[in-house]
């Protein structure tokens, strides 16, 4: 099957482009998915701008049908999403848009950890016996 691509759903795509916000690497991402790093950014890109990722078709538009009064019937593809749809959209985006704050709240609690780790040590290090405290500068 080396020319057919595999499908990959919209909640697979959703956890994959969140793992991306997080900071993985993109490349990394996309191997273990396989497809392309710009397929992720194009996934990224349609979310932000649609708020979903179902798929679009390419290629020329379908052509409408007239119906048998003569009025055009829409397509599917045309119709408004039902309000219970665009509401579990929101939702989840939402849902993404606290999760990656939660996830840079972490990332900040772990940096101010380790810098108050150094700090510590470094204020037990010349408070120790025998240390020399640290001393102004002798500059005139």
């Amino acid at each position: 099957m080396a020319g057919r691509q595999r499908v990959i759903d919209e909640d697979q795509k959703l956890e994959v482009l969140q793992r991306m916000e997080a900071g993985e690497t993109v490349s990394k991402l996309a191997d273990e998915v396989g497809i392309s790093r710009q397929r992720l950014y194009e996934w990224r890109d349609q979310l932000r701008l649609h708020g979903n990722l179902k798929s679009r078709r390419r290629g020329r538009p379908a052509r409408s049908t007239a119906g048998v009064d003569g009025d055009l019937q829409l397509q599917s593809a045309v119709e408004q999403p039902a309000p219970q749809e665009k509401a579990l959209t929101k939702a989840r985006r939402r849902i993404r848009e606290l999760e990656q704050k939660v996830g840079q709240q972490q990332l900040d609690l772990d940096f101010f950890r380790e810098a108050l780790r150094h700090f510590e040590e470094d204020q037990r290090r010349s408070s120790a016996p025998g240390e020399t405290g640290s001393s102004k500068s002798s500059k005139r």
